[in-house]
């Protein structure tokens, strides 16, 4: 990894702080990330910040990075005990000398992103996407953009979200990019196995959906499609739960397809189960650099995706089929043309495997934030 980096001058002690919400996007980015900047010779720590009690999801977000090299600090706090919060990770950074502290999501963001000029560090953070939705949520996303205007350094995970935090106020010269970069964490099930293990039927085209049940990834939007290709001898596995799931399996049971739909839960490392997939579908209404669709390019699984945030950059017309968010009938007649031309579609998910291989590299990627972690610094020494 040292050598992948061309032997640059790194950061020697970086604190990641995140408040992971059970393995996703944002949690696979900074497992990946901490644990290559400890191959390469970092002294890295992780503060997570845990105000709830998924046990399980804790215990596999730790164990991959105790695995990896990286110390891990669990400070257990309510929902809103932030004074708290923000003095046990200033004493966490002073205690290890943290040279950079890297925020990961609204609220390490916001309450401990000022930690890092206190201390005399650089204040990084990874801007991993927005989701809108809510009044409240839509409050917490205008609270974290204020706060990237304080930060050395501010990483967008897609061109598109570099444009937005420009055009919000922070800095140019402040934004970087840098597209997530992918490793399998689990090796890939054969399909019988997966099949089986999701509780999917042997024959059917299996159509994947993986996400959290929430308006922005446009699930509903998968589900009105569905009638449309009802001819079609297909089933739709979802991979994911959260605060929609209760009407959007009103909105199944409305339309008469329980039969062709199985939820599947929070599924643990779902990505070894892709195998089961015939095709992974993304509805999103709005994405950064999504990890399921690099999970699917790696399993080579044939993609359908919308056309939102940052996917354009990672998927080309001969790697996967886009389409228009919000469009039912789009998707659906994307779906039938995997269908129909079978062949067609293992192609292109054989050309977007090797893009995978080629464009997200772990070694580059930690490399381009030792980059951005040097031009912190540089702002640092500078005050």
């Amino acid at each position: 990894m040292a050598d992948e980096i061309n032997n640059q001058q790194i950061a020697r002690r970086v604190l990641h702080v995140v408040a992971p919400a059970g393995i996703g996007g944002l949690e696979r980015v900074v497992q990946t990330l901490a644990a290559g900047q400890s191959a390469a010779g970092s002294d890295v720590h992780v503060a997570v910040v845990v105000s709830h009690d998924d046990e399980e999801s804790l215990h596999r977000f730790s164990a991959a990075l105790t695995e990896a090299g990286v110390r891990v600090h669990r400070l257990l706090l309510s929902g809103r005990a932030y004074r708290r919060e923000r003095a046990a990770i200033a004493e966490l950074a002073r205690g290890m000398k943290a040279e950079v502290v890297h925020t990961h999501g609204y609220r390490p963001d916001v309450v401990d992103g000022g930690i890092a000029r206190d201390i005399g560090a650089a204040a990084v953070t990874t801007v991993h996407g927005f989701t809108g939705g809510s009044a409240r949520n839509r409050l917490y996303e205008w609270l974290q953009t204020r706060a990237f205007r304080r930060f050395d350094a501010v990483v967008a995970v897609s061109q598109p979200l570099v444009r937005r935090l420009v055009q919000s106020g922070v800095a140019s010269n402040r934004v970087h990019l840098a597209v997530n970069a992918w490793r399998p964490f689990a090796p890939l099930s054969d399909r019988k196995t997966a099949r089986e293990s999701l509780g999917l039927p042997a024959g059917a085209f299996v159509i994947g959906w993986v996400g959290r049940l929430s308006r922005e990834k446009g699930l509903d939007v998968l589900l009105d499609a569905l009638p449309l290709i009802d001819d079609l001898p297909i089933h739709l596995a979802v991979l994911g739960d959260g605060p929609e799931r209760a009407p959007l399996d009103a909105r199944v049971r409305a339309a008469g397809l329980e039969h062709k739909v199985t939820w599947c839960g929070t599924v643990p490392d779902a990505s070894r189960l892709f195998s089961a997939l015939d095709l992974l579908a993304l509805s999103s209404r709005t994405e950064g650099t999504p990890m399921v669709l690099l999970e699917a390019m790696w399993a080579r699984v044939p993609i359908v995706a919308t056309s939102v945030g940052g996917v354009p950059d990672m998927l080309g017309a001969g790697e996967a089929l886009l389409v228009a968010p919000e469009s039912p009938a789009a998707l659906a007649a994307a779906i039938r043309e995997v269908v129909a031309r079978p062949t067609d579609a293992v192609a292109r998910a054989a050309s977007a495997h090797s893009r995978l291989a080629r464009d997200a590299a772990v070694g580059p990627w930690v490399g381009r934030y030792h980059e951005i972690y040097r031009s912190a610094l540089a702002r640092v020494t500078a005050r």
